[in-house]
């Protein structure tokens, strides 16, 4: 769901059954270039098509999100707090 509503205010969405996509398959490819394409099968969302500079975008930031979660989650790690200075001599930098 989050996704499919990212996408509606990215890059404008359109609708098509699948039985109709299978038809209109070339210029669905085409449209989903400018918008999303999402295809519905008995009046639910089966599948989005998307551009690939589109899904590469969706993938990028997907991959920022889960960098974000998982750097908050190591800040909220309780643990010992090790002096910089420590730090700077295990690592032979004094």
């Amino acid at each position: 769901m989050y996704i499919a509503i990212t996408l509606m205010y990215i890059c404008g969405m359109s609708k098509s059954s699948v039985t109709d996509a299978r038809a209109r398959l070339p210029e669905l490819i085409a449209q989903a270039r400018s918008e999303a394409v999402f295809l519905e099968r008995r009046g639910k969302v089966a599948a989005v098509l998307v551009s690939p500079e589109q899904y590469a975008r969706m993938q990028e930031a997907l991959e920022d999100a889960e960098d974000v979660a998982a750097f908050d989650a190591a800040m909220a790690d309780e643990g010992d707090n090790i002096p910089w200075e420590q730090v700077k001599a295990d690592l032979g930098w004094t």
